[in-house]
């Protein structure tokens, strides 16, 4: 008359479900058949755990889901007109994207590699540069007075030669090259919306927290 059933850990309950064709079911009865399915679950957790006693690791080569949430103002600037960036996004990383008016965004990869590398570019968009975070960036084009260096995918900074050592340096290319990643801290977000970084105060940060 009643068909019951339990799922769990060894911990409790995480889900059940029952069918029954009676009035109802009693304390007596509901008490006796948690108790079962608890002797059954812990019985069969314990067979488990002699194959395999911990979760085996997820091969970064593995499909993957991923999810995350952007502010619901910066949905426009990840689809793009006539949804042209998140089209761009899915054929560079071989992904689909959802992306809900909640700004829920979520993001199927045929990889883990692919999911997590589609991510960092979806926070690149829709995130704001944060002025005193330390970010990790490539060097993208260096000119006499510095080089612009991309903390954020499409986001560049530009680090003065001056914030590139605390000794003089007469050439950019002394220290840094193109293509090069770098630490660089972002030192503010001017009126016009240039980012001035700094790579010695990056340095200096780091060894600092060691």
């Amino acid at each position: 008359d009643m068909d019951f059933k339990v799922a769990g850990t060894k911990d409790g309950i995480t889900g059940f479900q029952m069918d029954i064709k009676i009035a109802g079911v009693s304390m007596e009865i509901m008490k006796e058949a948690l108790a079962q399915a608890q002797a059954g679950r812990l019985h069969i957790l314990g067979i488990m755990e002699q194959c395999i006693s911990k979760p085996q690791s997820i091969s970064l080569y593995a499909p993957k889901i991923l999810s995350m949430k952007i502010p619901v103002d910066k949905i426009g600037a990840l689809i793009g007109p006539g949804g042209k960036n998140v089209k761009a996004l899915c054929a560079q990383y071989g992904v689909t994207i959802n992306t809900d008016d909640d700004g829920t965004v979520t993001i199927y990869g045929k990889t883990g590699n692919a999911a997590e590398e589609a991510k960092k570019a979806v926070k690149g968009i829709t995130e704001d540069p944060e002025p005193g975070t330390i970010y990790n960036g490539t060097v993208k084009r260096i000119m006499d007075f510095g080089a612009f260096v991309e903390i954020l995918p499409g986001k560049e900074g530009l680090c003065h030669i001056s914030k590139l050592s605390h000794q003089r340096v007469e050439k950019v290319t002394d220290i840094l090259k193109e293509g090069q990643q770098i630490p660089v801290k972002l030192l503010e977000v001017d009126k016009m919306g240039r980012l001035n970084l700094s790579y010695i105060d990056a340095l200096d940060e780091q060894a600092k927290n060691k």
